[in-house]
């Protein structure tokens, strides 16, 4: 729960910040092909916009104090973007090693 927290900490008075893991998963893509850094990518710019919108109020009418949403967001971003960096890595370390096939 202490990763919630921080990731709380971080992202709610600062959205914009989710940007960067979005634009990381992006490059990533962009370096490996993999179309799982590509998912990752947007589910993190999906959240960047959708954090921003309950932060400049316009998906709540001002009590936007119990995030009940994020029990949901933050493991669902977590679990993605593990799968993501794992899965990229192992390809990666299978071609050089010469152990994969091309894909």
């Amino acid at each position: 729960m202490a990763v919630f927290a921080f990731l709380g900490n971080l992202f709610i008075p600062q959205p914009w910040l989710a940007l960067i893991p979005a634009l990381l998963f992006a490059a990533v893509y962009r370096w490996s092909g993999r179309k799982v850094a590509a998912v990752a990518g947007g589910a993190w710019l999906l959240y960047a916009v959708y954090e921003y919108s309950l932060y400049r109020r316009w998906l709540c009418s001002g009590e936007c104090n119990i995030r009940v949403d994020l029990l949901l967001l933050y493991p669902t971003l977590l679990v993605l973007s593990l799968i993501a960096v794992v899965i990229v890595v192992a390809r990666k370390a299978r071609r050089a090693s010469g152990g994969g096939v091309a894909a």
